[in-house]
Parts: C-alpha cells; structure tokens; sequence
C-alpha cells in the first residue's frame, strides 16, 4: 500500500488539530467551571469549615461536574454517597485491620462490593473504591470519617449551584448544529444538480467522498441535543427553552434519514456521470428546487422556528416528482426515487408523521407506451 505523502500528512495534521480546538472551544466553559468550583470548594471547606486538608471537597466538586452536561444531578448524588461508603469503610477497617497490602485489597473490594450491592451506578462503585483506598494508603488512622464526608458535601453543593449557571450556548448549539447537516445536504444537492448537468467525473469523485465524511455531523447533533436536554434539566433558569431544545431533538432521526438519503441520491449520480447514463434535465431542475427548500428550513431552524415555511416548496418539489419524464435508465429511475424519499425526509421536519409525509408525494410517473 503507498504511503501517505508529506501534503496528505500535513492536511490530516491540521485536521486533526482543527478538531481539537473545535472540541476545546465546546468544551472551555465546563473547564472554566470545573478550575472555579475546585477553588471554591477547598474555600468554603479550608477557610469557612477550618477543616484540615480538605482535598475531597474540589475533587468530588470536579467529577460532579465533569466536562458534560449530562446527569449533573445524578453524580453529585452518587459521588456524595460513594464518599460516604469509601470513607466510613477505610476508616472503620484501618482501624480494625491496620494498613498494607492485603488490607488495601480486602477494603477496596469490600467498599465495591458494598456499592454494587446497594445497587449503585459506576460513578457511585468507582468513588468507594477510590475514597477507600485513599483512606487506607495516605490517612491511616486518622479517623475523621465525617469531616471528609462533609468535604464531598461541600464539594457536592457548590458542583449543584455551579450546575445551574449555564451560559445560552449549549441551548444554541442544537438548532446550529440542525443547521448544520441541512445546509451540507444543501450543498451535496447542488453537487449533485451540477454534476447531472455537467457530467463532470471527476466533480462526481469528490463530491461522493465529501457525502462519505458526514456521519460526524449527526453524531454532533445528537451530542448538541442530549447537552441541551441536561441543561436544561439541571438547571432552573434555563427550564423556558425545553421545547426549543425537544423540538430539535425530535428532528435527529428526521434529518439522519435526509442526510443518508442524500448519500444514496449522490452516489446514484456519480455513477450516472461514470458511466455516462443519460439523465432527464428534469431531475436536474427538481434538485434545484430541492436547494431552495432546503435552505428555506436552514433559515427557519437557525431562526428557532419549525421549518413550516418550508413545507410548501417542499410539497411543489414532490408534486413535481409526479409529472416528470421517467428514463429508461434504471440508475436514472433509481435518482428519482431518491429525490422523492429526501422530500419525505425533508416534509418530516416541517412537523409531518413519517407516514402523512409518504403520502403527500404523488404516485410516481408511469412510463409511457
């Protein structure tokens, strides 16, 4: 196999990079939040509580927050408890047992069981694991079981407030990200209405490889909706944006099917242009009109509005499907049928069930005699 040349190395380089500066980017106000709560916690429990050493306090105050959204609430209760359990149990057992080896094994099992008996989540398993050992290798002896229960209290508390302060972005970011994969389909149509046109091989190439790197933009969006679900969820000053944030969320599976949809309808077409398949300037011209429609609900979806705009010139492009000239082509009849499923796709983000879309299309054209 060839290597990759020093360009391609390069061009994967800077890829590479740009992605992660795009991950950083979603992802610095979280960091922000994790650095400020630490330091607040160690404040409260240090310098408020005078305890002694209170590193529980920002590290449960950290791993309540995390760099996600999601089941916020959830960890602060499992972190807290899992403490609790890890802390109470290397205490009691250093005592009892002293500290070494076979002590560190036996109360870190123990402390793991004892969670997964009481039915607990991963997050919950792992702190009792981790509080247990941490107990019995650093703090032997030292007993103070409450005073680092209530360090993860504090750290727990202040990860609650820190929950409810989010700044508008990550509500944003859903109906951007829709946004988004309508406006690649967008582009990909044009593609494609050029290279029926043109015929233009080489345009079809590429244009099949840019649909074949898309899957990362559904999986964004997915990623953008549960975020803004949990955010909203987790805190209660942002609980006024839940139906814009379902709303996008209910468009997921929609605008999965478009895009894929939109993959097959390119890849038809690069083999009609490979192969020099004739196909109807009609198809063409539905394609164009297909554009509009498209970027019609990209604006309605960026405006924060269901694309119900767009549903009339979507529903136009259907009727159309119905009256063109059907080709004696199978990869000519197989674009047309692309077409008419990405109008259903499509019809499916104005509001329409899977089905009443379907059955607004017209029965397809008949070929003549």
């Amino acid at each position: 196999m060839e290597a990759p040349s020093v360009a391609q190395m390069r061009r994967r380089g800077r890829r590479s990079f740009s992605a992660r500066l795009q991950r950083f980017r979603e992802k610095r106000w979280q960091i922000l939040q994790c650095a400020a709560a630490a330091g607040v916690a160690w404040f409260l429990a240090s310098d408020v509580l005078h305890h002694e050493l209170p590193v529980f306090a920002p590290i449960a105050a950290v791993v309540c927050l995390g760099t996600s959204y999601a089941q916020r609430l959830r960890r602060v209760l499992e972190v807290t408890a899992g403490v609790a359990v890890g802390v109470l149990l290397g205490d009691l057992l250093v005592v009892w047992l002293g500290s070494g080896g076979w002590q560190i094994a036996l109360i870190v099992a123990l402390a793991m069981t004892a969670a997964v008996m009481l039915d607990a989540g991963v997050l919950f398993v792992m702190q009792a694991a981790v509080q247990s050992l941490f107990v019995a290798a650093l703090v032997p002896g030292t007993g103070g079981s409450l005073t680092r229960w209530t360090d993860a209290l504090v750290g727990g508390a202040v990860a609650l407030v820190a929950a409810s302060i989010v700044p508008s972005a990550p509500l944003r970011r859903p109906r951007e990200q829709a946004g988004v994969v309508l406006a690649k389909v967008a582009e990909l149509l044009r593609g494609a209405a050029s290279v029926l046109r043109d015929g233009d091989v080489e345009q079809a190439f590429d244009l099949l490889a840019d649909a074949r790197s898309t899957d990362h933009l559904v999986r964004r969006l997915e990623s953008a909706a549960d975020e803004g679900m949990a955010v909203v969820a987790s805190s209660p000053f942002r609980v006024r944006h839940r139906p814009g944030i379902r709303m996008v969320a209910d468009l997921v599976e929609p605008l999965d099917r478009a895009l894929r949809t939109t993959r097959v309808l390119v890849r038809q077409v690069t083999v009609a242009a490979y192969h020099r398949i004739p196909v109807p300037h009609a198809y063409a011209r539905l394609i164009d009109e297909l554009v509009d429609a498209v970027d019609l609900c990209v604006v309605e979806l960026r405006a924060d509005r269901q694309a119900l705009a767009a549903r009339p010139a979507l529903l136009a492009v259907g009727a159309g499907t119905g009256q063109v000239e059907l080709s004696d082509e199978m990869t000519a009849e197989v674009i047309l049928a692309q077409i008419r499923a990405l109008v259903a796709d499509l019809l499916m983000i104005t509001g329409m069930e899977q089905l009443e879309a379907t059955d607004s299309l017209p029965p397809p054209p008949r070929r003549r005699d």
